[in-house]
């Protein structure tokens, strides 16, 4: 579970950024120290003028006017090598941050449980991935170099203006509170905005993927009205954060340079009143002139910083959130590939109705059992518990007479292979989906075989770069057969003993269907097998039948015993008869 909301406070969100940050220290350090050669360059200038002004311009010193030129030389050189060094530093830094919590982040929501995907919207994580690490990335570098950059030159200065004359600097003491009080009170109002800008990006994301996976439904169903309405809602709506946030931070900035005007206004008239000597007065006006421009700077990044903290708050949830329950520790050895479901319930939630009652099944080892019924039925949530993608509410799924829940989660998915109606292939070249996750050097004799086993070879030759094609997003420069052929050659390729077939062929057409059978047969030959059926015709053969409806078991037998029952089976093979009958 994600951490409570005390564990996100600016304080804890501040100590984890720096724990992040403090294998690079010594990078750090450097940087800071860059920062102050450019505080006390700019601190020099300001004392320098002081004796410039008295011995120079005034005393007509002709020894300090020789030297003068040479000592403003040396300044700016520290200033720009000192500037150079800490950008360059802090940045290096920032990346590096940002660099390890995005990998942190992605690996985490790799592990994160089923559910979690269920609930969450892809676009906003992939936000989250992107949009949030950067706003982090401002907080943590450019914001954070004007943080300690700007506060040591604030301190070098009032330093400087303290020695000059404690008198005047006075005024300070009653200045800095009120600005303290100011900048406080708006903190908490750009870091409350600032989050829900996070979330008006994630649903820009969402909404604009969606439409962007869709475009074919877009334009078939002329829903062009409908997404710019949606879109432009959700941009109107992340507009309408951004100015929230611009208004506070437009009024709070003003504020505090007056308040810090009338200061100057009244050390100016203390400086007449007690007739201050021209050398000094000139010094403490340019360092105190020089003190507004870091604490606006200081002011201004605030939004800045609360926007990154904000992020963080995402981020850290992300890395926070707890991964798939793995708490097995047996290993699969030597699999025979015996299955059992014994009496099996689920529900996605405390509150949601059962999806699957009490089921209980064998499948013997290198058997085939079919589920069929209608959709909503729980079929497929009868494979997921299978996978271990959900956990069963009650009872038990044994492989080998071993629950389960007992086996490390890499040890069962190894020994499981899926073949499912959405065809998951990645933007990568045919041979590596099909080798997809395999950790040692490609068998390439292997390859070929599992090539001519699944069909592939008939169309890999047509290929422009054969199997080093890129098949693009989810694959679709392959046709819907092509990419059903490569999910089979990925799970022969794996060689799990185990195998479930996920309403494989339900979107093919009956000349791809009947290509497609003949790989299936050599990929379920001497494997156990769980097919869950949306084509009745594809599970005739099968050792046994399920009847699913309503999250029950009704009906189970053989095609031909369930026939002669003349139960739903019967009048679900009746129904797609009618229908194919229909269709030609």
């Amino acid at each position: 579970m994600p951490k409570s909301p005390e564990a996100h406070s600016n304080k804890a969100l501040y100590w984890r950024l720096i724990k992040h940050m403090l294998p690079y220290k010594g990078v750090f350090l450097i940087a800071l120290a860059g920062m102050i050669t450019v505080a006390a360059a700019d601190t020099g200038f300001a004392w320098i003028l002081q004796p410039l002004m008295d011995d120079g311009f005034v005393g007509r010193n002709a020894d300090f006017i020789q030297i003068i030129p040479i000592i403003l030389l040396l300044i700016a050189f520290a200033r720009a090598f000192g500037d150079f060094v800490d950008t360059y530093c802090l940045n290096w830094v920032s990346r590096k941050v940002i660099q390890d919590l995005r990998q942190v982040m992605f690996e985490n929501l790799m592990h994160a449980p089923t559910e979690f995907y269920d609930r969450e919207p892809t676009g906003s994580l992939v936000s989250r991935l992107t949009f949030d690490v950067e706003q982090v990335a401002s907080a943590s570098g450019g914001a954070l170099r004007i943080v300690f950059k700007d506060l040591v030159k604030v301190i070098f200065l009032l330093g400087l203006m303290f020695y000059l004359s404690w008198q005047l600097s006075l005024i300070f003491m009653v200045i800095v509170p009120i600005s303290i009080f100011v900048f406080a009170r708006t903190s908490e109002s750009i870091r409350r905005i600032s989050m829900r800008i996070q979330e008006s990006v994630g649903d820009i994301s969402h909404i604009a993927k969606q439409v962007f996976q869709s475009h074919r439904v877009v334009k078939l169903f002329d829903a062009y009205s409908h997404e710019k309405s949606m879109f432009f809602n959700a941009n109107n709506h992340n507009r309408q954060q951004i100015m929230k946030r611009v208004v506070i931070v437009a009024l709070s900035v003003p504020t505090i340079v007056l308040i810090m005007g009338i200061g100057v206004a009244v050390v100016i008239w203390l400086a007449l009143k007690f007739e201050v000597k021209p050398g000094v007065f000139t010094s403490y006006l340019v360092a105190m002139t020089m003190v507004v421009a870091p604490v606006k700077n200081l002011l201004r990044i605030n939004e800045v910083i609360q926007a990154g903290l904000a992020a963080a708050t995402s981020i850290f949830r992300m890395i926070d959130l707890e991964g798939e329950p793995d708490t097995g520790t047996r290993v699969l050895e030597k699999v025979v590939g015996n299955v059992s479901f014994q009496s099996v319930s689920f529900r996605y939630s405390s509150e949601s109705a059962e999806v699957v009652r009490d089921i209980g099944f064998d499948i013997p080892a290198g058997a085939t059992v079919a589920l069929v019924g209608p959709s909503g039925a729980g079929k497929s949530t009868l494979a997921s518990m299978l996978l271990r993608l959900y956990t069963p509410t009650k009872g038990q799924i044994t492989i080998d007479g071993i629950s389960i829940n007992k086996l490390t989660m890499r040890s069962l998915r190894e020994n499981v292979s899926l073949v499912s109606q959405d065809i998951l292939l990645f933007d990568d070249t045919l041979r590596n989906n099909i080798t997809y996750g395999r950790t040692s050097p490609i068998d390439h004799e292997r390859l070929k075989e599992v090539c001519d086993a699944s069909y592939i070879s008939d169309f890999v030759k047509d290929l422009q770069h054969g199997q080093d094609t890129l098949l693009g997003e989810s694959g679709l420069r392959l046709s819907g057969g092509q990419r059903q052929r490569v999910a089979i050659a990925r799970a022969l390729y794996k060689d799990s003993r185990i195998l479930v077939m996920d309403e494989a062929t339900s979107s093919l057409d009956s000349n791809s269907e009947l290509y497609i059978h003949k790989a299936i047969e050599r990929l379920i030959s001497e494997r156990t097998t769980l097919v869950i059926a949306h084509r009745l015709s594809t599970v005739q053969n099968a050792d046994s039948i399920l009847v699913i409806n309503r999250g029950q078991v009704v009906e189970q037998g053989t095609h031909e015993q369930l026939i002669k029952t003349d139960g739903l089976y019967t009048e679900l093979v009746n129904s797609q008869f009618l229908k194919g009958s229909n269709e030609e």
